[in-house]
């Protein structure tokens, strides 16, 4: 059986922020949210999130999908362990791992747990020329482990030691709660850490190992501003470069996000400054031109979004969009579409071939087949207490500066004339014209241009 036990209970003080340092985000997603979605691609048997300060916010943002334990005052890791004690008794392998460890890979935990096989105890490792504030691992005579140390605790002799643990640990689960008891206070920092396992292992015959890695980047934790920075540039770099090799033409990597769980197909073009997050997918031959934010999106083949913002919205294929238009709340815009300037959908249905040029608002709309929605069109769809929804039938005309007050359907082929205020349905060829009468008064245009002060 495989385990995990992830430690959030820290209060991140570095971060200066009044959200929960698991919290914080990476590409568009809590640390914590990368972190348990890759034990969950590789099948781990139990999660156990470990909570304290401001539990919460994780707790509401995982629900259910792991278990929880708490830590009622953070004094170290190896206490923190010690709280999960829905594991004790059961036989398995246990990774012990920070939540704002949100960069390590699937395949790499995989690696990690295949390795740990046939050992009581695995630290993972890595080689640093300078190691900086990070605990050096001291090895004996014969090369095997003998002890993890705290930086602040090296003797002149130790400080030259380039190998370091980066506080992640696979462990026989047994012996981690038979030995956790015996965990004391560390002298530096009077936190009972988990580095202290090692030496009790050691003592009581276990077998412990090393596993070296090549990019100790990935094994990042959190703990400022700058590091998450860090962080977020490492992770684009990744999911930009599969998206790369994948057929994806990416204009200007370095300012395009694009959201671990994305999918975009081969000879999509991605232009500058985009951000694509989400459950996002993309269609083969679509062109995404700067200043695009897509969240939760569906957009087809061959279609071309400008400087716009889709959100849980789906456009189908060959539809050209913006600048500037937006999307949101379960609307879709149907094949051959054209969703012009500063247009805004919400909720609604855009037919095929229909067309919606600039300066408008439809929301809670079915909008039919080969319909043309003026410039400064606006359904008034509330009446302060309910939405209510319009429906404008196939191959109906609706006329620049109308407002249609829903309820109402307008009909096919039907027409609303321009400037119109329509608050009655309109039925199939019939043309609505409500609008004040033009009266034109002879002389008086000069006259009032004469009056003075004109």
């Amino acid at each position: 059986m495989k385990y995990a036990i992830v430690l959030a209970a820290g209060k991140g003080t570095r971060m200066k922020s009044n959200r929960n340092k698991v919290m914080h985000e990476i590409l568009h997603k809590p640390m914590i949210g990368h972190l348990v979605d890759h034990l969950e691609a590789v099948n781990t048997d139990k999660i156990v999130v470990v909570t304290g300060h401001q539990n919460e916010q994780v707790e509401s943002y995982l629900g259910d999908r792991v278990e929880y334990a708490f830590q009622s005052e953070q004094i170290g890791t190896g206490d923190a362990v010690l709280q999960a004690q829905q594991l004790h008794g059961k036989e398995g392998s246990t990774l012990l791992v920070f939540g704002d460890c949100a960069l390590i890979q699937p395949e790499t935990l995989n690696h990690i747990y295949e390795q740990h096989e046939g050992h009581d105890l695995t630290v993972i490792s890595a080689q640093l020329q300078n190691p900086g504030t990070y605990r050096r691992i001291v090895r004996d005579n014969q090369g095997h482990i003998d002890r993890i140390i705290d930086y602040r605790n090296l003797t002149e002799s130790e400080v030259s030691i380039t190998e370091i643990s980066l506080g992640i640990y696979c462990v026989n689960n047994e012996l981690l709660f038979k030995y956790l008891p015996e965990i004391r206070d560390e002298e530096v920092t009077e936190e009972i850490n988990l580095i202290r396992l090692v030496e009790i292992l050691k003592k009581n015959g276990h077998s412990i190992q090393s596993l070296r890695v090549s990019d100790h980047q990935e094994f990042l934790g959190v703990n400022d501003r700058m590091q998450l920075n860090v962080s977020n540039k490492w992770l684009q770099s990744r999911v930009n470069a599969k998206h790369l090799a994948n057929g994806v033409t990416i204009m200007d990597p370095q300012s395009t996000y694009i959201g671990t769980d994305v999918k975009i197909a081969e000879d999509v073009t991605i232009y500058p400054n985009n951000y694509i997050y989400g459950n996002t997918t993309i269609g083969t031959g679509t062109t995404l031109l700067p200043n695009c934010w897509l969240e939760d999106a569906i957009v087809g083949e061959n279609s071309t979004i400008d400087a716009s913002r889709i959100i849980n919205s789906e456009v189908k294929d060959f539809v050209t969009l913006g600048p500037s238009s937006h999307l949101r709340m379960n609307t879709v815009v149907g094949s051959h579409a054209r969703v012009g300037n500063y247009v805004e959908f919400k909720n609604t249905q855009f037919g095929e071939h229909s067309n919606c040029a600039h300066l408008t608002y439809l929301g809670d709309a079915i909008i039919g087949n080969k319909v043309n929605i003026g410039c400064g069109v606006v359904t008034v769809n509330y009446d302060g207490k309910k939405k209510y929804k319009t429906e404008v039938r196939d191959g109906a005309f609706v006329g620049s500066n109308a407002n249609l007050i829903a309820p109402i359907t307008i009909g096919e082929n039907a027409v609303v004339a321009a400037g119109s205020t329509v608050n009655g349905d309109v039925a199939d060829g019939e043309m609505a014209i409500a609008r004040p009468r033009q009266e034109n008064k002879p002389g008086y245009g000069a006259k009032y241009k004469n009056k003075e002060g004109k």
